[in-house]
């Protein structure tokens, strides 16, 4: 046995555009000769926020495809795993949480599986709080809620940005939220690192009482189904997709009070083989579509075959309706593990539904506000900077109270610079940092994360500041 003490992780939490990105750099560049590796997770549409962390010698993996707490946790204990693999020890670990994260579920994950609790442990949570913005989002945005309420460290950032009185009024609410945590108040994030790093300070009672559910784990999907089904190709049914079929017949119509926000024309399935549907053997599989959910899917087009196996299937769906078929080599026993959102499933054999012999609904208690998306525009070519400039500003007046974070990194004519480009609602700042390197595309990548955004303006008017 590896008598090495737990690597300590640092969870950064913070909604969009608290200023997490800031804190991390100012991480990576300070004097503190400790070799540390980032594991960052971001909401946005395409990839910017690795282009915004400065490079340094730390490893930094990206977790592109989903939110930290939900769909991409298999990523994290895999990405985790690496790092256990190391030949020379790490001493720690920044996590770097989407705006819209739960730290909550991320926070579990390091006590409900044995290898991530003998290896690393907890060294505390920081929450980042944006002084000028957050009270706007404690009504709309649960998460930001819960980013208080796990905190052992806050940092009220931006506190140049609000007077005296306001930041003494916001610290005495978030303190109401969590009179645990230590505050400090910030600009730009100048936070002595001795008060986020190495703070021994993640209480497991406390994260227990804030959530009685604390280490019950939640899963990437809802629902699982073992049905016993002869050898040949059958047919998948998803949702109502027959007036005439008699839908009495089909079992899977639950409810389950909690959803994630997925795309409804979209839905994920696992389907394997399993020898029996005892409890060993199902939590086996349960463990094994955890992994699958965060891995890549094999899309699937209405009519098209899937196999069964451990790859994740993301089926292709009409209104949520949709015929697919399904290639079972042998005859017997097989799992279903069907993602978020609920869509009746059915699988008829000789004319009649197949009936699940078991199933079991799973917990997944994160949900983001449906309203809240992002757009993400990546484009070659030269812009220019008149025309950028009115566009972000006329844009920002307009819209800024809809537009949560708008963040990218562009390419300017008459300059060999990147500009980077940073807003919160109205306000943002765009300055430009290090020259293009000769292996660099100038492709400009720009996301904008908010509620009700318009994809054809918003790329319509991006495409008209092109030089």
């Amino acid at each position: 046995m590896d008598a090495s003490p737990p690597i300590p992780v640092t969870i950064l939490t913070g909604f969009l555009g608290a200023g997490k990105t800031t804190l991390l750099n100012r991480i990576l560049t300070a004097p503190h000769g400790k070799k540390l590796a980032v594991i960052e997770n971001e909401f946005g549409e395409v990839s910017v926020d690795n282009q915004l962390v400065i490079q340094s010698e730390e490893e930094l993996f990206e977790m592109n495809n989903g939110c930290i707490c939900c769909s991409v946790r298999g990523d994290l204990i895999r990405v985790l795993g690496r790092l256990m693999k190391r030949k020379n020890r790490l001493d720690g670990v920044i996590i770097e949480t989407t705006g819209l994260a739960d730290p909550g579920p991320v926070a579990q994950t390091f006590f409900t599986d044995d290898e991530m609790r003998a290896n690393f442990r907890i060294d505390g949570i920081v929450t980042v709080v944006d002084a000028k913005h957050v009270v706007q989002h404690f009504d709309d945005a649960p998460e930001v809620r819960k980013q208080i309420a796990f905190a052992d460290v806050m940092i009220l950032n931006k506190s140049d940005l609000v007077s005296a009185g306001e930041l003494d009024a916001l610290e005495a609410k978030v303190r109401g939220m969590n009179a645990a945590a230590r505050i400090e108040r910030a600009t730009n994030c100048d936070v002595p690192l001795d008060r986020v790093l190495d703070l021994g300070g993640f209480d497991l009672s406390r994260a227990h009482e804030l959530d009685p559910k604390f280490l019950e784990p939640s899963y990437p999907f809802e629902w699982a189904g073992a049905y016993p089904l002869p050898a040949g190709t059958h047919e998948l049914v998803i949702g109502h997709v027959d007036d005439d079929h008699d839908h009495a017949d089909c079992d899977h119509d639950h409810e389950h009070g909690h959803h994630h926000h997925h795309d409804e024309d979209e839905l994920d399935v696992v389907v394997m083989p399993i020898l029996s549907t005892a409890q060993d053997v199902v939590d086996a599989a349960r463990d094994i579509a955890v992994v699958s959910f965060s891995d890549w899917e094999n899309r699937v087009n209405e009519g098209e075959t899937l196999t069964p196996g451990t790859t994740l299937q993301r089926l292709l769906l009409n209104d949520g309706n949709g015929r697919y078929k399904l290639e079972i080599p042998t005859a017997g026993t097989y799992l279903v593990f069907e993602g978020c959102g609920h869509h009746p499933l059915h699988v008829p054999v000789a004319g009649e539904n197949v009936k699940p012999v078991w199933q079991q609904d799973y917990e997944h208690t994160h949900s983001h506000d449906e309203e809240v998306s992002s757009v993400g525009i990546t484009h070659p070519g030269d812009l220019d900077p008149q025309r950028l400039n009115d566009w972000i500003s006329r844009l920002l007046q307009t819209k800024g109270n809809d537009i949560y974070r708008s963040k990218g990194v562009l390419s300017v004519k008459g300059t060999p610079k990147r500009l980077v480009f940073q807003g919160v609602h109205m306000l943002f700042d765009a300055k430009f940092d290090r020259e293009w390197g000769p292996a660099d595309q100038r492709t400009n990548t720009l996301v904008f994360i908010g509620k009700d955004l318009d994809r054809t303006a918003l790329t319509e008017g991006f495409k008209a500041c092109l030089a």
